[in-house]
């Protein structure tokens, strides 16, 4: 079976394609009309749909629309807000309006397509389709927390063998991601999208206000919880423009953090209750929320906990073409690597240098003469091979530096227009990584935070945060042999077997997908050198 998914309600828009059970191609929106997130996330934004990225997926798997089985759209109208005054619920009826006319839309921008091929798919259903049969266990328990779906925050469940129960469900107005959307937007930051930025704020500051917040968010004992309105103010005043943030803001951040990590934590040792399993596999957007998976992970009753990579509204364009694909009949295969957007034959990337007009070398091995820039304090913008599906950078579109310079986090903030409170994080191959980090292992995809060793703390002072903590990437060299050979020549040279790794980005951007971003991110940052593909371009004068 050919199956395309396609999320295209709330933010992140973004397109999958499964062929034979296989996770073919996966990328969002905003890698290709470089607008954050895609688009915002407001009803009347629904109609808008990742045709880009829809197109290049059939296009990566050598398919046209019409030979499509089915497209999976990862809501269900169904279950939306129906009114014949469309503005109604703060405009709802209209989504719910837009999402039913989705198969006239996509029949638009992807010729050949038949509409009565598209099925919904309860986003939540998504969700957890995206974390359960993309997981390496064919069973598991499944927990699923974002801002909303159709009607509801939240799902519980139990995978086996592709099948899914659910077990409980949380209907609005109570949201965890919604909780943690209003006091993003309270600390002055973008709402459905600057929420990481209240986590790492959060090391800052002490949970003073956590007794106050422990009887706004209660858990309801089963599965679901409760969350009253906050006046906010009572804490710390909102933060507008040009203003700073005092010790009372990152004490309401800490309180928040600390309470969502507690009732995270309460509601998966109750589904543990229910299934008795080994493995939580999660999804949705607070999954994204490192330091929460790690508290659960330390402290839950779960002896593995994997979540998504694309955990945010992304994911359930691939969790509906999984979702879909199984139900036609396909066996899945567990999702393997994050690395599933585009890529470029080195023949094209030189064209794009030399039309570019920018000096380059071609060194016997791109991944030794980055690491000796490395070596020498110099940060390099790595693009190579497919990029990666999700928030994160993984060694594909990356800003790489030297861990041992503790002004390299302040440098590469300043590199990229952030605030100065946000961590860097280190990538490190597996088999080293327990030596230096204490916290889940492996860790391909930056999900989890981990203490970094004392012992260790003083030689690589660029990544851990604040709170002794670092947000790691585990290197596979079977999965990530460059990326590991990277690390293995700047070990050799330095006796560190870690590098900084940020997203290959500016403050506002989305990350770099394409040569021509990655030139532009160059010519306009204060970066030493750029490894596209096999070629190195050095920072001239």
């Amino acid at each position: 079976m050919r199956v395309l998914g396609i999320n295209g309600v709330f933010h992140d828009p973004a397109a999958a394609l499964v062929v034979d059970g296989v996770i073919v191609a996966a990328a969002e929106e905003e890698r290709f009309s470089r607008r954050k997130h895609g688009k915002s996330p407001v009803p009347f934004s629904t109609w808008e749909l990742p045709e880009h990225a829809a197109t290049w997926c059939l296009a990566r798997g050598g398919i046209v629309a019409a030979d499509l089985d089915a497209v999976a759209y990862s809501y269900d109208p169904r279950l939306g807000a129906r009114s014949a005054d469309v503005t109604a619920e703060n405009w709802e009826p209209l989504r719910t309006l837009y999402v039913e006319r989705a198969p006239r839309f996509l029949k638009t921008v992807l010729p050949g397509l038949d509409p009565a091929r598209v099925q919904f798919l309860p986003h939540h259903v998504a969700h957890a389709a995206s974390a359960y049969l993309a997981a390496p266990w064919p069973t598991s328990s499944v927990l699923v927390l974002d801002g909303r779906g159709e009607r509801a925050s939240h799902l519980a469940g139990r995978a086996v063998d592709g099948g899914l129960k659910i077990l409980a469900t949380q209907e609005l107005p109570h949201s965890l991601g919604l909780m943690y959307e209003e006091v993003t937007a309270h600390l002055g930051f973008k709402r459905s999208s600057d929420e990481y930025k209240v986590m790492a704020l959060a090391a800052y500051g002490r949970p003073r206000f956590l007794a106050a917040l422990r009887d706004a968010v209660r858990v309801t004992g089963d599965g679901g919880f409760t969350v009253a309105p906050v006046d906010w103010t009572r804490f710390a005043p909102a933060v507008g423009g040009g203003e700073t943030w005092t010790d009372a803001h990152a004490d309401l951040a800490a309180s928040v953090q600390t309470r969502l990590q507690e009732v995270v934590l309460d509601l998966a040792r109750w589904l543990h209750e229910q299934t008795g399993d080994r493995a939580l596999t999660m999804a949705g957007g607070v999954a994204l929320n490192c330091v929460a998976n790690s508290y659960v992970a330390e402290h839950g009753p779960f002896g593995h906990v994997w979540v998504q990579p694309a955990a945010g509204d992304a994911g359930t364009a691939l969790g509906a073409a999984l979702f879909v694909a199984q139900r036609l009949g396909d066996p899945i295969t567990p999702m393997a690597t994050a690395a599933l957007g585009r890529e470029w034959p080195d023949a094209v990337l030189r064209e794009w240098l030399d039309t570019a007009a920018v000096a380059y070398d071609t060194p016997h091995d791109i991944a030794d003469a980055v690491a000796a820039i490395l070596a020498d304090n110099g940060v390099v913008a790595w693009f190579q091979g497919r990029s990666e599906y999700g928030p994160r950078a993984l060694g594909h579109r990356s800003l790489l530096a030297n861990p041992s310079h503790p002004d390299n986090l302040r440098r590469l903030n300043d590199i990229k227009g952030r605030e100065q409170f946000r961590p860097v994080a280190p990538m490190v191959r597996l088999e080293r990584a327990a030596e230096i980090f204490d916290g889940p292992l492996p860790s391909p995809y930056m999900l989890f935070t981990h203490r970094v060793r004392e012992r260790w703390r003083d030689r690589i002072p660029a990544v851990v945060h604040v709170d002794g903590t670092a947000r790691i990437q585990s290197v596979d060299a079977v999965q990530e042999p460059l990326v590991a050979r990277m690390l293995e020549a700047f070990e050799r040279r330095t006796g560190l077997p870690v590098v900084v790794n940020t997203s290959l980005n500016t403050a506002g951007r989305p990350m770099v997908d394409d040569p021509r971003d990655a030139l532009e991110c160059f010519g306009s940052a204060p970066v030493d050198a750029l490894a596209i593909g096999p070629f190195l371009v050095r920072r001239r004068g």
